[in-house]
């Protein structure tokens, strides 16, 4: 029976188990020998890494063949309104290639957030506003390149479920086993 692991990534954490500079890895969070990220999040992103032991999964897990949905909460920079999230939904043009439609939608700040060390820096004068964003591709920093793209920077980005995994009930830094299966 292959392990499936989920952890809450902190922010400031690099997705390898590898050292790598002065950043935290995930073998500072999770002990358990030959289990490996089925993708990643970037350094500057909270939220859920699936890891698994199984190579056939974690594959079907990040090929996007597959369509499985990623799910994000995303603080961007200014107060987009629902028209100017049509670029989102439609599959917007990035510089190296065109993103497939994302369902997107302005939502309030989820009620488990948890503080972020370091904060995130805030104008006085520009507001921000939260977004929920699913995916069912995931290149790298492909939301931070959509929403910028879309003329909203992120300044926030926590991924919530990879499929039908989510973060509910595990806190920043923690892990636990399941045995749900996509």
């Amino acid at each position: 029976m292959s392990r499936i692991l989920l952890l809450n990534k902190p922010y400031g954490v690099i997705c390898q188990f590898s050292p790598s500079g002065d950043h935290r890895t995930l073998k500072d969070f999770v002990s358990v020998a030959g289990v490996y990220p089925a993708g990643r999040l970037d350094t500057d992103s909270e939220g859920l890494v699936v890891l698994t032991d199984d190579g056939a999964l974690q594959h079907r897990i990040t090929d996007p063949r597959h369509k499985l949905p990623k799910t994000y909460f995303v603080e961007v920079e200014g107060a987009p309104d629902d028209a100017a999230l049509a670029p989102l939904r439609a599959g917007i043009q990035l510089p190296d290639y065109r993103a497939r439609p994302a369902e997107a939608s302005i939502c309030p700040p989820p009620e488990w957030l948890w503080p972020r060390t370091p904060p995130v820096r805030m104008r006085l004068h520009i507001p921000t506003t939260w977004l929920k964003v699913v995916l069912r591709e995931g290149r790298n920093r492909q939301v931070r390149r959509m929403t910028a793209a879309a003329g909203f920077p992120t300044l926030r980005l926590i991924r919530h479920a990879v499929g039908p995994w989510t973060l509910d009930g595990i806190a920043p830094g923690s892990w636990c086993e399941t045995r749900i299966r996509p």
